[in-house]
């Protein structure tokens, strides 16, 4: 069965990609029949360079796109262009339709690199009043102290404990943290906690 997937190309922790239709029997890196593009996740927006005719051609005769290379390929528009087509759909409102596509892509991609700015600006705002001196010295006064909000607790009476259950309770904690699957306490007696 014939794939389109994607081939790791290109240095240590800087990959690139070629689009390559496969062999699905064939291994990750090795032989392919024909590159069909190229995908670079390094850069910002990633770059994707398809060969668009022979992506259609390799998709026509029968070829199963992977799941990343799926999503590469409707981020491209291909996929809508060529189900346009399959449906019979006149080549100008084709065209129409694609061009929309690009035209909500570029504001989706707009829009992604406002939100980063914002969130930037959020975090680096966030951390200059963590480090304002008022935050250092405690004369914020929106923020109550904390010796004034605590009540005073009472003092808890204590129990007086007895020393073979405290052993049983230890030896049984150090039971479950060596992760024993079965194990006997003396006399077969079962503390109840």
């Amino acid at each position: 069965m014939v794939k389109l997937r994607l081939k790791r190309m290109g240095k240590r922790h800087y990959p690139i990609y070629k689009i390559v239709a496969a062999d699905s029997r064939f291994p990750r890196d090795g032989r392919f029949i024909e590159a069909v593009g190229s995908y670079n996740p390094n850069l910002d927006p990633m770059e994707v360079i398809l060969k668009e005719e022979r992506v259609k051609y390799w998709l026509n005769v029968g070829a199963q796109p992977t799941d990343t290379v799926r999503n590469l390929l409707q981020n491209e528009g291909l996929i809508l262009k060529r189900n346009l087509e399959k449906r019979g759909v006149a080549s100008e409102t084709v065209e129409t339709e694609f061009q929309k596509f690009l035209a909500e892509k570029e504001s989706k991609i707009k829009r992604a690199k406002e939100k980063k700015v914002r969130r930037k600006l959020k975090k680096k705002t966030k951390k200059d009043t963590k480090d304002s001196p008022e935050a250092k010295t405690g004369d914020s006064s929106a923020e109550p102290k904390a010796e004034e909000v605590k009540t005073e607790e009472t003092p808890k009476a204590e129990t007086p404990k007895d020393p073979k259950v405290e052993t049983l309770k230890l030896k049984l904690h150090l039971l479950r943290h060596q992760k024993l699957k079965h194990h006997r306490l003396r006399e077969n007696k079962r503390l109840v906690f």
